[in-house]
């Protein structure tokens, strides 16, 4: 076999949260020298079977992975993974059942960690693959936040100050309640009065998704009523509640109408916001690390505290932000920061507890981490080992077979799939990507030869001319 790179395959299944961070890291595996794929996951699956053999980035090793990741192995192609959700995790033995799957992980070549946290989590799941390397990078998402990085943002943060002035961003987090479609809860519709656990409750035990179902219902109203009574007392404020990517805005955009100081805005990355905002509200939302990443005042929302779920499961977010429990202790803080008394939560014991839980915030870039790895690990000069034809063939098949169902699923009427995926995902130009990409090179000083076109809808080539 002609000694070759690799191709890298990088799914996106959030844009707004996940794409930067995978172009940057892209841009650095091209400068290395390998292919790169990158686009919307459902549509990298599409097309997974008729592309060269290559390593496919994983962002989970979630039970339903598990038919795509037997096909992807059958076809030729190795898969490395990270755990996107690893920041902001349940307690372990609920993270075990929800997160990983030993039919999923079993599959896997290498995994890269978040930090010390995850690393620690990893080695002691119990199904654990004998031999599988786990390595401490970081992830690209907290590339993003890293200081010299920080200019990459400069115009979408103009613009967001040309547009909202002054303002204090809601950052919301209840998709397990109020999901951009049922299927994805933590409950689901059933036939009749009964329901069903959906996507977000696949794995947890029934008291555990039961008693976490109640609490985020309770913030959901708490929230509300909050954002209510604080464009009622504080008129002075313009207030932008930015919905998790995977929630619906109904119940926000009611807030919103009547109101001209208060607005439903979840377009782009979380970064420029959290720059452009005086404060930012949230309860148990990664955004709380991120805020603490880039020295900008956060508030954790915590009415009705349950130590379980909002300590236990979400802690370090809430813990890495000033903490309200009543309506009149958040107007207290607010104040605060918008005065100038109080800015960012610091101290020792948060520095501490984030260095445990995210690795690469200086020295070598997470992205640069993970693509050492792949080079000492062959990708960079081999393909990986090709499958026995019979399997290939077999699996290509099924592929095709899987695409054409999960895009009769996507069409058929009702089932809100395709308005889903374009929700998460929109519509991305070759001209947007590539101004991407120049934005990211004067940010760093580099990226010149890096060019970017299109491989099919929703997904593009990058790599060095």
């Amino acid at each position: 076999m002609r000694a070759t790179s690799s191709t890298l395959i990088i799914p996106v299944e959030n844009q707004v949260r996940e794409f930067d961070a995978k172009l940057l890291l892209s841009c650095l595996a091209a400068e290395r020298g390998f292919p790169v794929l990158l686009g919307s996951r459902a549509y990298v699956h599409y097309i997974a079977g008729s592309v060269p053999h290559g390593v496919y980035l994983a962002k989970s090793m979630r039970a339903p992975s598990q038919t795509m990741f037997g096909l992807l192995r059958a076809v030729g192609h190795d898969i490395v993974a990270w755990e996107e959700e690893a920041l902001v995790h349940p307690p372990q033995d609920t993270y075990f059942t929800l997160r990983l799957s030993p039919r999923t992980i079993d599959k896997v070549s290498h995994v890269f960690a978040w930090g010390q946290d995850n690393f620690d989590l990893l080695k002691n799941y119990q199904h654990l693959p004998e031999g599988l390397p786990l390595h401490v990078t970081g992830n690209p998402r907290g590339d993003m936040l890293r200081p010299e990085l920080r200019a990459y943002f400069d115009v979408e943060v103009a613009k967001l100050h040309a547009q909202y002035g002054r303002f204090v961003l809601i950052n919301t987090n209840f998709s397990d309640v109020n999901p951009f479609i049922p299927d994805i809860g933590l409950f689901a519709p059933g036939k009749g009065s009964a329901s069903r656990r959906g996507q977000a409750g696949i794995g947890m035990s029934e008291a555990f998704a039961s008693g976490l179902h109640d609490h985020k219902q309770m913030l959901l109203r708490e929230f509300q009523a909050m954002i209510s009574r604080l464009a009622q007392t504080r008129p002075d404020l313009t207030i932008v509640i930015r919905p998790h990517p995977s929630e619906k805005f109904d119940s926000y955009l009611a807030l919103a109408k009547g109101c001209d100081r208060v607005h439903v805005d979840a377009t782009g990355n979380i970064i420029p916001w959290l720059l452009a905002a005086s404060a930012m509200v949230h309860n148990g939302c990664t955004t709380g690390v991120e805020a603490y990443a880039l020295r900008r005042p956060a508030l954790a929302y915590l009415p009705g505290l349950n130590p379980h779920y909002d300590f236990d499961f979400q802690g370090l977010p809430n813990r890495l932000s000033h903490q309200c429990r009543s309506f009149e202790e958040l107007v207290d803080a607010l104040q605060s920061v918008l005065e100038g008394s109080v800015g960012a939560a610091g101290g020792a014991e948060r520095e501490t507890l984030v260095s445990h839980y995210l690795a690469a915030r200086d020295g070598a870039l997470a992205c640069d981490r993970i693509l050492d790895v792949l080079v000492e690990n062959g990708y960079r000069k081999v393909l990986p080992s090709p499958p026995p034809r019979i399997r290939a063939a077999t699996g290509r098949v099924l592929m095709i077979l899987r695409a054409w169902r999960k895009q009769s699923q996507y069409q058929r009427a009702g089932s809100g799939r395709q308005s889903y995926h374009d929700h998460r995902f929109p519509e991305l130009d070759v001209a947007e990507v590539g101004a991407r990409i120049a934005a990211l090179g004067r940010t760093l000083g580099r990226f010149g030869n890096v060019d970017v076109h299109s491989h099919s809808k929703h997904v593009f080539s990058i790599a060095c001319r």
